[in-house]
């Protein structure tokens, strides 16, 4: 997402320094804290990596109009003094119970929420808006959905609600293609509850995890795609790349799913398995050229920078009126 926001910002004429790891591709000037993604030297620690970038960071910060940061809060401290022109966007979900003391411990700091849904368990704070995710309009082409089969896209977890898409493609009379991911904290869950279902449940093809590159086809071919989610998901990307693809969406009304999808326009939101069947016998009503267009207005790469760069702008009003307020 940070990728694609920076090449937008660049395309449309902004001077932008990406801070990452030296391997990026981008377009923005490159100032590399690594030679290369730590992932690929097997290094999980984080940490230490984010300090020094943020010392990096620090010591240019009179270099640029805006600061805008991607790492939850290990900036807070370092940049308070300084939060007039910066801007957070928060990725993940809120609701856990380490978060409000951080939160009310730096009030200012200007955030940003990728779905309004994402704010209600966070405290009063200083929100400058919400910005949806987009992606590049390139990345997929409009399908046609001839597969005729259910999708089912993402994690193998509960929250994920892969047991439910099993049960809502069987009430429906249609076929599900899983294409999911097992990581080993869900091994047990994916051995006790999904594999047996798997085996008696001869309309589902699981597939496994599949790259970027297969996604085209196995969304773009699906009837619909199926979201039967259980968790206050924050966004939910596999959303737009449904869309990209012009596939509807049949999701839980649950997290951001009531945001994202238009009910009757780009999928259907439901409350139970029971409805997302009977939604499946209603995909011939949606057209799939809208969906596409749908995609294109709210969650392209151009549409969310857009937003950005509201937002940055009114970040540089404010703080010129207070330097200006603080010179009087």
């Amino acid at each position: 997402m940070v990728s694609w926001l920076t090449e937008e910002l660049v395309a449309e004429g902004h001077d932008v320094t990406l801070f990452a790891s030296g391997d990026s591709r981008t377009t923005a000037k490159l100032e590399a804290i690594v030679p290369r993604g730590l992932r690929l030297d097997g290094i999980h620690n984080i940490v230490p990596y984010n300090v020094l970038m943020l010392d990096r960071v620090a010591a240019r910060a009179d270099e640029f109009d805006v600061l805008h940061f991607h790492i939850d809060f290990f900036h807070y401290p370092l940049f308070r003094n300084m939060a007039h022109k910066t801007v957070t966007t928060l990725h993940g979900r809120q609701d856990l119970p380490e978060l409000p003391d951080i939160y009310r411990a730096f009030p200012h700091m200007p955030l940003v929420s990728i779905s309004h849904q994402q704010r209600r368990p966070v405290p009063p704070v200083n929100w400058a808006g919400t910005v949806h995710h987009g992606m590049p309009t390139t990345i997929f082409k409009e399908g046609s959905g001839n597969g005729g089969y259910l999708a089912f896209l993402g994690r193998i977890c509960a929250d994920k609600g892969p047991l439910e898409a099993i049960e809502i493609a069987r009430r429906a009379g249609m076929t599900l293609k899983m294409a999911a991911k097992v990581d080993p904290v869900d091994q047990a869950y994916f051995d006790e509850k999904v594999k047996p279902l798997l085996k008696k449940s001869p309309h589902v093809e699981f597939i496994g995890e599949i790259n970027d590159s297969r996604k085209q086809d196995f969304l773009g071919n699906a009837r619909a795609l199926l979201f039967p989610i259980s968790w206050p998901e924050p966004f939910g990307l596999v959303m737009i790349e449904a869309m990209a693809c012009a596939t509807p969406v049949i999701a839980f009304n649950c997290g951001s799913v009531p945001e994202i999808l238009e009910d009757g326009l780009t999928g259907f939101v439901v409350e139970t398995v029971e409805e997302a069947a009977g939604a499946c016998a209603r995909l011939g009503d949606l057209f799939r050229p809208s969906i596409r267009s749908r995609f294109e207005e709210r969650f392209s790469a151009r549409a969310m920078a857009r937003e950005y760069l509201r937002i940055y702008r009114q970040l540089v009003r404010t703080g010129d009126e207070e330097r200006r307020c603080f010179a009087a």
